[in-house]
């Protein structure tokens, strides 16, 4: 099968714009007799199936939660890029594009984000008109503070609540298409199969959580857009229903799979607590721009602080080691995601972690407070004010730009941020590898689209902080509603899709013979036994640091794990019931097949990419190895037809190339 990105020819600024001029367009008279079939409702599926219906299109829109606002993307917290410029301090289209493309490691399709770029600007006039309350500074015009692996302050931000604000954004557009009628909304659904007829997706087969009921849905044309499937390590920074099943069930009828071991490591995580923890809490990236990372330089002190001994407030200046400052003085603490966690890692490795499980690294605001606090005593006028009224005047700025941050940390560690250095580890985060879409956003299956962080095109090996919700929006807003149109151009005449056709009755079948045998398996360990084992193996030896021994003992125990899942699985209850053993099971059956790939994808890989080091190469002999291996990279430039990281090294595209078999059997 030959892959076709569909990238338009021309310069790069105006692929996207001479794009547009030429793309195939439904009438508005016509959208009225099209349906499209919507998974998941976060930041891309929810402002997909607002604008889809507000052009006219009759929308179905399924989630697994009780409600849209329920939805994963309501915990992204630091705040979302646009190239707007606020700041007046060099940012432009270009330098969003290029620190994206450069931040994922050269490895992301360059059409795709310097479209991107272009449209963010237009994301937060769309979410500004929805209401969405954005930080202001003291003229009243919106604020920016900025993230890591970039020289501008580019980030538009709600407190820390940035996700939430713009998630209520996207849902009340959603209400008022439910109110018209133009969206009808599945809550407590769930996709477990695809229905693909004369080659074209044509439908779902999902479940309804509540009675167990397996239905039918017929569409036009569907979009998944289910999110990330960073839960296949079990711990992660999602929440515990975020799962791959959506974007699994379409690759095994035919979408392919794109990078599936490009994984985020985010850096700024509450440290995991104990072995029967189920997930892990992200503490906002944003943090970073006012706090500094440090571990002490000295072991002893480590021991002292491990032993409670030692507080890290009496440790004196001289004995931290700032060791981000210190290793990127250009960037400081505000290093892209995939540096600060091997930093971090390597500083543990190394004996210097802080915690008990010496996996922690200290992030401190102190510095932070009497920057603040001095400039607010100059602004209030306070002369020779003490240190204390200097620090209570800065922790009160610190707190109205991270108070809900510093609560939830508190809540969760029991320790006063404010009196006491936070303590954070890297944890799996975002995946940047997801199902192959083309420049429509559209699966190689015809008609079954993929969009947000279910796809892979827009952040290569590596994910720049508030960049998932710019890609989530870009695509449900502003790109899915034009490229779709294309395809659906030529369904104006093809009337309702029926459900009493062979393939639905085949693709219910399949669904309701796994469901039965889930519950009739008299098998004697727990979904989660299975889950957790499996978490184990991915951490171990598909996590930060890889090598081929382990990525080949991680397939071969991935795969007896499977085996065994399916002979010794137990799920009780019942299938005609609400059931969430049962619907984990069916997730943690697809976690496994796809763990098994991503150990597989990781081990062609001979590369150290994003978050993810490859042993062989952690010395002077393997890095002058890769670089000469991927000089192509290293010296990259704008030039000629985008490189397109498909399915492995080897698969690098520029236009059109020959897939001689798929990448999971």
């Amino acid at each position: 099968m030959a892959l076709n990105s569909r990238v338009p020819k021309g310069p790069l600024k105006d692929k996207w714009t001479d794009y547009k001029n030429e793309i195939n367009l439904v009438n508005p008279a016509n959208k009225r007799h099209i349906d499209v079939i919507v998974v998941g409702t976060g930041l891309a599926g929810g402002s997909a199936s607002a604008t889809l219906a507000e052009l006219g299109y009759n929308v179905k829109a399924f989630a697994y939660q009780d409600s849209p606002r329920r939805a994963h993307s309501i915990a992204a917290q630091g705040g979302i890029n646009a190239a707007k410029n606020y700041q007046g301090d060099g940012d432009s289209t270009y330098r969003l594009f290029y620190d994206t493309v450069k931040g994922g490691d050269y490895r992301s399709r360059e059409a795709n984000v310097y479209r991107l770029a272009e449209v963010s600007a237009n994301i937060i006039d769309q979410c500004v008109a929805q209401g969405v309350p954005f930080a202001r500074d003291y003229g009243g015009l919106l604020d920016n503070r900025s993230f890591g692996g970039v020289l501008v302050s580019r980030t538009f931000y709600a407190k820390g609540q940035t996700g939430q604000q713009l998630l209520l954004g996207a849902y009340s557009a959603m209400n008022r298409q439910i109110a018209r009628g133009k969206i009808e909304m599945f809550n407590r659904h769930e996709m477990l199969d695809v229905v693909i007829v004369d080659g074209k997706a044509r439908g779902i087969i999902a479940r309804n959580l509540v009675t167990g009921e397996i239905e039918r849905h017929s569409a036009h044309a569907v979009v998944v857009a289910s999110g990330g499937y960073g839960n296949v390590y079990f711990l992660s920074t999602n929440a515990m229903g975020s799962n791959v099943t959506a974007g699994w069930k379409i690759h095994k009828k035919g979408a392919y799979f794109a990078n599936p071991c490009y994984t985020q490591i985010h850096p700024t995580c509450i440290p995991r607590s104990g072995d029967y923890q189920s997930k892990l809490t992200l503490m906002s990236e944003s943090l970073r721009n006012d706090g500094r990372i440090w571990v002490p330089k000295h072991l002893k002190d480590v021991e002292a602080i491990r032993a409670g001994k030692l507080k890290p407030t009496q440790l004196k200046e001289e004995d931290r080691d700032y060791y981000l400052e210190r290793r990127y003085p250009a960037f400081g603490n505000l290093v892209p995601r995939d540096v600060a966690s091997r930093a971090a890692k390597e500083r543990c490795d190394a004996g210097y972690g802080v915690n008990a499980t010496g996996e922690a690294v200290y992030l401190d605001f102190a510095a932070s407070f009497i920057r603040y606090g001095e400039e607010q005593a100059k602004i209030k006028g306070l002369k020779n004010p003490s240190k204390a009224e200097i620090i209570n005047l800065g922790r009160e700025i610190v707190k109205a730009k991270y108070g809900n941050l510093f609560q939830m940390y508190e809540k969760i560690v029991d320790e006063n941020p404010y009196e006491t250095p936070m303590m954070i580890y890297p944890a799996v985060h975002y995946t940047m590898g997801g199902v192959w879409v083309d420049y429509n956003l559209m699966t190689t299956i015809p008609g079954c689209y993929c969009i947000g962080e279910a796809n892979f095109s827009d952040h290569g090996a590596n994910r720049l902080g508030a960049s998932a919700l710019m890609q989530g929006l870009a695509d449900g807003y502003f790109v899915l509603p034009y490229t779709i149109g294309d395809y659906l151009a030529d369904d104006i005449r093809t009337g309702k899709i029926p459900t009493d056709t062979p393939e639905f009755e085949a693709a219910e079948k399949a669904v309701k013979d796994s469901i039965n045998f889930f519950v009739n398996n008299k098998g004697t360990h727990s979904v989660d036994y299975y889950h957790k084992k499996l978490g184990k193996i991915m951490w171990d030896k598909c996590g930060m640091s890889r090598n081929a021994e382990g990525l080949k003992e991680a397939i071969s125990e991935i795969s007896e794990l499977r085996k065994d899942f399916w002979k010794n699985v137990s799920v009780p209850g019942g299938a005609n019931e609400y059931n969430e053993e049962l619907a984990k099971a069916g997730r943690v059956a697809d976690f496994l097949e796809l763990g098994e790939l991503f150990a597989k994808d990781a081990l062609v890989r001979e590369e150290s990419a994003g978050g993810h080091f490859r042993e062989e190469y952690q010395t002077p002999e393997g890095e002058a190895k890769r670089l000469k291996e991927f000089q192509f990279v290293s010296a990259w430039e704008y030039k000629g037809e985008p490189k397109d990281a498909v399915l492995h090294k080897e698969a690098l595209e520029y236009e059109n190339i020959e897939v001689k078999e798929r990448s999971y059997k």
